[in-house]
């Protein structure tokens, strides 16, 4: 078996079903991510190097090849997922590039190619803290986030350059694509009450009861006088405003083509109003899935709640990617087949804030004109995670029974 598939992801929400697909012979995997993350010290980042996306996302999919009981492999979720602590001057994150650089304590283990490369790029971030002292408190930095910002400043500013160069330098086998060429961005919510979330960072947090309608990339972020001025307005206001002000972002190629050449598109789980739907608001996704070759344009519910999807139910939300595509009714056939969740056992549990499935949609079989497919999906002992091999295995046979019906 050869498959191509590519699935649209965030950081960690899907990583169980890229592993599942990364375990399958004969499966080479695109995945999609947007570059939106403004949370805490990625925040911080992004304001320290204006024009930079988010690496964050990016960092936690080069996670998903990698063993931690094998030494080498090890070293590498070392450097990437290390966290500075408070009070890290520019010193002492040089002398922490010195540690790597001389194979000390936890980062011996580091195969030397990556070594090399990982201590040149977080040398050339280093050095521009020491040149710019002011403007980022180190604390709980991902030493990872910092190897991509080093190698977005080696390579021009180029962010889709420096997530090639860490996917090369972390030896992924996964084909990791930025949606868009690059361009920066800032992401914010309206809700149906007319409040703002004014960043990825309100839109990930704890938050109140209303539901969030509309999702806007803008040019600028919203500062708190801005927030208040734009939230004094009427909802139907603050949305021509906001729209006044989008950012003009352009299509990556290769995320272009990785859809088209795709035998199997994924619309990934994970938190949608930030690592899902912003990624459907780029230009030109939405023709190149409704021109793919793929048999089967899969979406996959999530099987446990987040933050900004509270009140909304499991067809709500492939209301949402459809309406995000541009193509509400489903015209366009760019979702053909959503798969849900059901316990293989009377009586088990799954997440009390998993997006509920309607009966009435059980009993059709169909919501939107997709085909409504359930099956057991849930690793064991891990409520509302999907379980890796299963839900692969699941979306291989909707593949496979779709490009059986094509054939006909």
């Amino acid at each position: 078996m050869n498959v191509a598939v590519t699935m649209f992801s965030g950081g960690r929400g899907a990583a169980g079903i890229a592993r599942g697909m990364l375990g399958t012979p004969g499966v080479a995997l695109s995945l999609v991510v947007n570059g939106y993350d403004n949370g805490l010290s990625t925040g911080a980042l992004r304001r320290y190097l204006p024009g930079m996306l988010g690496p964050s996302d990016f960092r936690k999919n080069l996670l998903l090849h990698l063993d931690p009981a094998d030494p080498a492999r090890a070293a590498l979720v070392t450097v990437l997922e290390h966290r500075l602590p408070g009070g890290t001057t520019p010193a002492g994150l040089a002398a922490v590039v010195e540690a790597i650089a001389t194979r000390c304590g936890t980062f011996a283990a580091l195969p030397e190619a990556a070594r090399e490369v990982v201590t040149a790029d977080l040398r050339v971030f280093a050095r521009r803290l020491a040149a710019y002292p002011h403007g980022l408190d180190l604390a709980d930095c991902a030493l990872g986030n910092l190897v991509f910002a080093g190698a977005y400043l080696r390579l021009g500013r180029d962010f889709n350059a420096a997530v090639d160069a860490c996917a090369r330098t972390f030896g992924s086998p996964v084909r990791l694509l930025n949606v868009t060429n690059g361009e920066n961005a800032f992401l914010t919510a309206l809700r149906r009450d007319g409040s703002l979330l004014a960043d990825e960072a309100d839109i990930v947090a704890p938050q109140g009861p209303g539901v969030i309608t509309d999702l806007f990339l803008l040019r600028e972020p919203l500062g708190a006088r801005r927030r208040a001025e734009l939230e004094a307005l009427p909802p139907a206001w603050t949305r021509e405003v906001l729209g006044r002000e989008r950012a003009e972002v352009t299509p990556n190629p290769r995320t272009l083509e990785a859809i088209r050449d795709a035998d199997l598109i994924v619309y990934g789980p994970g938190t949608p109003h930030s690592s899902l739907l912003p990624s459907y608001l780029t230009p030109g996704v939405a023709d190149a899935i409704a021109r793919s070759r793929a048999a089967a344009k899969v979406f996959v519910v999530n099987i446990r709640g987040d933050h900004d999807i509270r009140g909304l139910s499991a067809p709500d939300l492939v209301d949402r990617t459809l309406a995000y595509l541009g193509d509400p009714r489903n015209a366009r056939r760019l979702v053909t087949h959503v798969l849900s969740h059901r316990p293989a056992r009377a009586g088990s549990v799954s997440a009390p804030d998993a997006p509920a499935v309607p009966y009435g949609v059980l009993d059709r079989g169909e919501w939107a004109g997709a085909r409504w497919i359930t099956a057991d999906l849930e690793r064991p002992g891990c409520l509302g995670v999907h379980h890796p091999e299963r839900t692969a295995e699941a979306l291989l046979a909707i593949r496979d029974e779709a490009a059986l019906v094509r054939a006909r």
